[in-house]
């Protein structure tokens, strides 16, 4: 509003910083159908002297015959062109004249009627703020606005003002949104992101569409996690939502996340916010497995494997829980975190607890060592001295908890004519671990 209050007097033409008067004539620019050359305009100091003065008499007079010329950021260019052509004031001075209809000016005058008429300032305001958003957003035209921004060499000043304001912000992120190509929009978001306004940027695929506004959108939402633990499932929810908006943003957030669970402090929440986002996927039917597998088992490819073969078919089978059972209760085993996988432990649970379920009872003993291997083992980082990436087990738990899990199992489980002789095979088989 402010800015449409400078009038065209004497001393109108040329301002302090030698920018058009009208603050909106860089936002106009870039709407198809507004003034005839926004988006011609050229720095100041570039003569081009091998020009037919002819043609360049020709082509300024076009443009100064459009409707308000004289409002464009080109104007003083063409000026410039226009008499070193040999051009003469008076033309020039009828030409822009004849063909200022003073928009700008008259929106201002109306403005100020229907504030001398009672309604109130920051009505008037949001009245011609949504008007000029809706005209913007029927004739936004992504070509030509990319064709301002390169020619202008550097941040447009207009362009700096615009974002310091929420309702300019919220247009630039509908734009954003429907032109997700358009290079000045995507800058823009940048300028925003850079400005601190990155929580306001809601939309996943305006983020994700440059690594630095991403992964601040992304740290503001992990942030949102860790300091409202009341509101836990919504702030999981909203951020497993952005990480799985592709493939790329699924695999860079959870590479971070992954290394922020290495942490001493805090990192098992970290953990927990990494599986939490792998369920969010699995539900929604992405296929995130192998990338899972690969951020936590590279070591050990046989135990990787056995797994990522039942999470993909979300199915337990013997012959992978053996190779699983195998390398779990060996010397030197998998990180427990592997098994530690939400969709793995539901199939344990259910094969071992679910009514109606079958499995084969000469494997059972396995599929309760390993759901008590992960409810039960603790790891810690090796000390110093000690191989790079070695982990110091404690069981101490283990056994205590594969009796209760047995004995549940045996109580609660399928039953069978054959119970007692299972249940004899599988407490030799768990208690001869280790």
């Amino acid at each position: 509003m402010a800015a449409m209050d400078e009038e065209y007097e004497e001393d109108g033409w040329i301002n302090r910083n030698n920018q058009p008067v009208a603050a909106g004539a860089g936002v106009a620019g870039i709407v198809g159908g507004g003034g005839g050359g926004g988006a011609e305009e050229e720095a100041d100091g570039h003569d081009e002297p091998l020009e037919n003065p002819q043609e360049v008499l020709g082509e300024c007079l076009s443009k100064f015959a459009t409707n308000d010329y004289i409002m464009e950021p080109g104007i003083f260019a063409q000026l410039k062109r226009y008499f070193q052509a040999g051009g003469t004031p008076e033309q020039v001075i009828n030409q822009l004249s004849a063909n200022y209809t003073a928009v700008a000016q008259m929106a201002n005058l109306l403005a100020e009627w229907l504030i001398l008429a009672g309604v109130r300032v920051t009505d008037v305001q949001a009245m011609v703020e949504n008007h000029l958003k809706d005209m913007i957003l029927k004739t936004f035209d992504p070509k030509k606005a990319d064709k301002i921004f390169t020619e202008e060499g550097e941040t447009p000043a207009w362009l700096t003002e615009m974002i310091e304001h929420h309702t300019w912000r919220s247009l630039i992120y509908r734009l954003a949104e429907e032109y997700p190509d358009c290079l000045m929009l995507n800058f823009t978001i940048k300028l925003i992101s850079d400005a601190g306004f990155q929580s306001e940027i809601t939309s996943i695929s305006t983020a994700a569409q440059q690594i630095e506004v991403f992964s601040r959108v992304l740290k503001t939402a992990i942030a949102k996690f860790l300091n409202h633990p009341d509101d836990g499932a919504t702030a999981i929810q909203e951020c497993a939502k952005m990480v799985c908006h592709g493939q790329h943003t699924y695999v860079y957030s959870q590479v971070l996340i992954q290394v922020l669970s290495q942490e001493p402090k805090g990192g098992f929440i970290m953990k927990r916010l990494a599986q939490e986002i792998t369920k969010y996927a699995l539900k929604n039917n992405h296929n995130v497995t192998p990338i899972t597998m690969a951020l936590n088992s590279a070591r050990h490819p046989q135990a990787c494997e056995a797994l990522t073969s039942m999470l993909t078919r979300n199915a337990l089978n013997p012959a992978d829980i053996t190779v699983l059972y195998r390398n779990y209760s060996s010397p030197e085993p998998p990180p427990i975190d592997l098994i530690r996988n939400p969709q793995f432990l539901d199939l344990l649970v259910d094969s071992l607890f679910k009514v109606g379920v079958k499995i084969n009872q000469e494997h059972k003993a396995k599929y309760i060592y390993l759901l008590a291997y992960a409810a039960s083992v603790c790891e810690t980082p090796g000390k110093k001295g000690q191989p790079k990436g070695h982990r110091n087990t404690n069981k101490d738990e283990l056994k205590p908890t594969i009796q209760v899990l047995l004995g549940a199992a045996t109580r609660l489980g399928p039953r069978n004519n054959n119970t007692k002789n299972n249940k004899k095979k599988m407490i030799i088989l768990l208690l001869t671990v280790n």
